[in-house]
């Protein structure tokens, strides 16, 4: 029932959403009946179809190619939907700026204030009015009564301020062509497409260009002397899927390889799909290199993908999953944990299996995928827990979301004796867009205070 309720209320909100931008980007700003205003319609009603479609495919059981038809246009319109709202929202601002701006002047330009101080003089003779014709002073008096008096932006047709013309669109004072209002809708509403377009651009390439490295020093009060300096390349959030493929993956490897890590540490939520589909993808994680190898964690949509699928292929790909396990390092403990979505699938995380025993005077860092699992780490004695899962919120403001439900969305921070590192993530989930939120592979070097 509260699931139901849920969606009803997402569905009504998105329609909504739809309602004001087909308003203010296709009513507002094209003529009735004209095939701008046809086409704008016909897109506002397909792109969110779209953007469905390729939300629920991959649930659904879709073939795997309709799923990449379907996620391109789908994915990118829920981002362009974001900025082109929060662009237009701001434009709300701007426009009675605009409108009054074009008002006073109109009012300086108007031939009756311009003329006031020598007025015509007046024929005694009357003047016959033809039929369907104003007299010329009611000819001249009526554009500025009908500015004045605010005629209603909506009361007639959509985007022609109720006013009369040769094509629809009446000519005002001080603006060529269109009507003040439709000149400041077009100017308005263009303004927020290309925000939206160039803000939802840049972010795309971002994603594709290939996540970035960053280095971070975490000083372990235990860490044994011989491990200063130790380096964990923290890779999260991948995301193989219908547009992140196997070139993504090969951009990933390279770029860890890169940094030579001493060990390589994925934390979940490495792919969106099965391992039939997705395979072949995640095939270039068999040539990441690491002094001591290389370490896998589920994430949440490792459950939703088949986990125990992928968990066996990663075996294949060379990499060792940490299932509520741990191994001895030179230096520390390596501990890992499930995800707590594998609580649903009787496989969760299990703390006690991974670190009840261990000998607390050596340190120990823990792969947990969420970094709501920092008060069992700190329980646990845990020294540094490194995680993923917030994307850093992705695509602004996410960000503020995103620290409504998790304790770090990402860096660093310390929670009493435990530090808990969050990567922003390699990929992208759904939208292959990140704004303010840059993709991230992080090298952990680790720092004895022995040293």
């Amino acid at each position: 029932m509260l699931v139901s309720l849920v969606l009803v209320l997402v569905v009504g909100l998105l329609g909504v959403v739809h309602w004001y931008v087909w308003r203010r980007l296709v009513r507002d700003v094209t003529v009735p009946g004209g095939p701008a205003r046809r086409l704008g319609t016909v897109a506002l009603i397909v792109l969110p179809l779209l953007s469905l479609g390729a939300l629920t495919a991959g649930r659904a059981g879709v073939p795997f190619p309709l799923q990449q038809a379907l996620a391109w246009p789908g994915f990118l319109w829920l981002a362009l939907l974001l900025y082109v709202v929060l662009a237009l929202v701001v434009g709300e601002a701007v426009r009675p700026l605009l409108l009054r701006a074009l008002d006073r002047r109109a009012a300086a330009s108007s031939p009756s204030t311009a003329g006031a101080a020598a007025p015509a003089p007046v024929s005694a003779a009357p003047v016959r009015a033809t039929a369907g014709a104003p007299a010329p002073s009611e000819a001249k008096e009526a554009p500025e009564a009908s500015e004045a008096s605010g005629a209603s932006e909506a009361s007639a047709s959509p985007g022609t301020d109720g006013a009369d013309g040769p094509d629809g669109i009446p000519a005002s004072p001080g603006v060529a062509g269109p009507s003040r209002r439709l000149f400041v809708s077009r100017v308005v509403g263009g303004a927020a497409a290309a925000a939206a377009l160039g803000t939802v651009g840049h972010g795309t390439y971002g994603v594709l260009r290939g996540p970035r490295v960053k280095r971070v020093t975490v000083p372990l009060a235990k860490l044994a002397r011989g491990a200063h300096g130790y380096r964990i390349a923290v890779v999260s959030d991948i995301h193989l899927g219908p547009i992140l493929g196997r070139a993504h993956t090969r951009r990933i490897v390279d770029a860890i390889n890169a940094t030579q890590p001493d060990i390589v540490a994925v934390v979940g939520d490495m792919v969106d799909g099965s391992v039939e589909d997705l395979g072949r993808a995640a095939e270039p994680l068999a040539e990441l290199r690491a002094r001591d190898g290389s370490f896998f964690v589920t994430g949440n949509h490792e459950y939703f993908s088949g986990a125990e699928e992928w968990v066996d292929h990663v075996r294949e790909l060379g990499m060792r999953p940490l299932r509520n396990e741990r191994v001895e390092i030179a230096g520390f403990d390596l501990a890992g944990v499930n995800d707590i979505a594998g609580e649903n699938y009787g496989d969760g995380p299990d703390f006690a299996a991974a670190l009840g025993d261990r000998d607390r005077a050596r340190a120990a860092v823990l792969l947990a995928h969420q970094p709501v699992v920092i008060h069992d780490a700190v329980e646990h004695g845990v020294d540094l827990q490194l995680s993923g899962h917030t994307h850093g919120g992705q695509l602004w403001p996410g960000n503020f979301l995103a620290e409504l439900a998790n304790p770090t969305v990402a860096g660093l921070e310390r929670y009493g004796d435990t530090q808990l590192y969050v990567s922003r993530g390699a990929g992208a989930w759904g939208p292959p867009v990140r704004v303010g939120a840059p993709s991230d592979i992080t090298v952990v070097e680790l720092a004895s205070k022995q040293a």
